[in-house]
């Protein structure tokens, strides 16, 4: 695919400080030898459902990186997600955007639909696709696993020559057993799992994200929030990032 043209120039990043976890859960799980407290960058995923966020105090409980709701469907935008983009970048958190897929719209309008209002910026994380069965949702419609790759793959493709990023693909247990186990190699993953470890849920996944929990309490935020790590080191981490788009 041809990538949309470069990115204006941006002034060259510095390494960011990386803040250790803070965050307490209301619902805590014992993960054990492969808990996730034992990898160095955490994270957050938020929409409007954690209201007002103040975003400095946030990143000092560790969250390094933030993904923020922007659009699902093919007509809904999250009504804090301009509020959000903007405050996580002043707060000198790495940020991204994700879409929930809904399954009753085609794939091309929802792909237009998150271009429309998510802009291109440097430094940004990889887009983010949430595909997972919703049942309360108004759409009840369960595809076929053909269809269902078919379509991730047209709106995907449409992220990636826009953005020039491979988006990244999040999805649950019961979805990926469904209709993802062995599908996309090559795209990178971020997978829930909350009550055990990524290896115990989706065996020989590769994974750059683990949602490890739904139920996190932290300073900033009013309301429980989802807590996540990336997959790597601290210099893995700072690799990562530099190499987004500039």
């Amino acid at each position: 695919m041809t990538p949309e043209p470069p990115l204006a120039a941006a002034p060259s990043q510095k390494t960011s400080r990386v803040y250790s976890r803070q965050f307490r859960d209301a619902k805590p799980i014992n993960f054990g030898k492969q808990s996730p407290k034992k990898l160095a960058v955490h994270g957050v995923d938020v929409s409007r459902w954690q209201g007002d966020i103040d975003w400095a105090k946030l990143r000092t409980q560790g969250a390094n990186f933030a993904y923020i709701k922007a659009t699902d469907g093919g007509d809904h935008l999250d009504p804090m997600f301009k509020k959000n983009w903007r405050r996580a970048r002043e707060a000198g958190i790495k940020r991204g955007a994700y879409h929930f897929f809904y399954w009753c719209r085609t794939a091309g309008e929802q792909a237009d639909w998150f271009i429309r209002n998510v802009p291109r910026e440097a430094g940004a994380l990889p887009p983010v696709i949430d595909v997972e069965y919703n049942g309360e949702s108004s759409c009840k419609r369960r595809l076929s696993r053909a269809k269902v790759l078919e379509k991730m793959r047209v709106f995907m493709d449409k992220l990636e020559r826009h953005y020039g990023q491979r988006p990244i693909i999040y999805t649950a247990p019961d979805f990926y057993r469904d209709n993802l186990k062995g599908e996309f190699l090559d795209y990178p993953f971020w997978l829930r799992s909350v009550a055990a470890h990524p290896s115990k849920v989706y065996p020989g996944r590769k994974w750059l994200f683990w949602q490890y929990s739904g139920s996190g309490l932290s300073h900033g935020v009013n309301e429980k929030i989802d807590l996540n790590v990336f997959h790597g080191s601290e210099g893995e981490w700072h690799n990562w990032v530099q190499a987004r788009p500039s």
